[in-house]
């Protein structure tokens, strides 16, 4: 049997979580997983988990990995909160956290521990690793932020904030460390995976009032991306993504998502 996908959407952050299985071994990851936060009272509740929580416990899995695509700015994850119920599971990011530690941290006059005293692994490019008998390898594909990877699982893509559902583009550009021209080139190396690759997103907007969706496929995203469509060359994507984002307000949790999430969550 392939690997197996339940998605869980986050209204309140348009955010989708994934876990993701191997029905041979019952062993599991949970990607991208979020808290809700009320920035009024500080206060985190695990109420975005419960689903997911009870998929695992009533499926019998075992959950070996808890993976970020990137330090978020749009929401709290519950990586270090899951952590705590999960020990035998790997809190894991891409090694770019680093510089985004880097950035952040002096920015709101955090002291942070090193990265890799926060989070048990720190993924470099091109890494692989198992989950029971799936194939894992990790892409690095910064451009949103410097730290941002996707993972691909067998024949199955999570893209993080890099690729959006073709008619919602891309990931913004703007936040420090970010780079249209470098999230371009990081697009590439996706669009280069053969055209049947299932492609999962972490957010989707519901672009023209449509219902929320967040599967399609390389296929699908070369041939009708709105941003990096075949055809479109770099320099065309930068000047339209840096426009776009010369639009966007910041994030309204940009600053306790960022404090919480460069330390593994909350």
């Amino acid at each position: 049997m392939s690997v197996q996908v339940q998605s869980f959407f986050h209204r309140d952050s348009n955010t989708f979580s994934y876990l993701v299985s191997d029905p041979a071994s019952g062993e599991a990851a949970l990607i991208d997983p979020v808290l809700d936060y009320d920035p009024d009272t500080d206060a985190s509740s695990e109420s975005p988990l419960h689903a997911a929580l009870q998929a695992i416990e009533q499926q019998g899995l075992q959950l070996r990995w808890l993976l970020e695509t990137h330090a978020h700015a749009d929401h709290v994850s519950a990586g270090r909160r899951l952590k705590q119920r999960f020990p035998q599971a790997t809190l894991a990011i891409g090694e770019g956290i680093r510089a985004v530690q880097a950035t952040f941290a002096p920015r709101y006059g955090l002291q942070l521990p090193a990265a890799d005293e926060i989070f048990d692994h720190l993924f470099s490019d091109g890494e692989s690793f198992a989950l029971g008998e799936l194939r894992c390898q990790v892409i690095a594909v910064p451009g949103h932020t410097s730290d941002s990877i996707a993972y691909l699982i067998d024949d199955v893509l999570f893209t993080g904030d890099s690729l959006f559902m073709p008619d919602g583009g891309t990931a913004r550009c703007d936040f420090p460390g970010g780079d249209a021209a470098q999230l371009y080139r990081s697009i590439q190396r996706l669009l280069a995976l053969p055209d049947a690759t299932r492609v999962f997103v972490c957010h989707d907007y519901g672009p023209g009032g449509r219902d929320v969706a967040n599967e399609t496929t390389i296929g699908e995203q070369r041939a009708h991306n709105i941003h990096v469509h075949d055809g479109v060359a770099e320099a065309e994507f930068v000047s339209v993504r840096q426009a776009r984002d010369a639009t966007l307000e910041e994030p309204k949790l940009m600053q306790p998502a960022v404090k919480a999430n460069i330390q593994g969550g909350a």
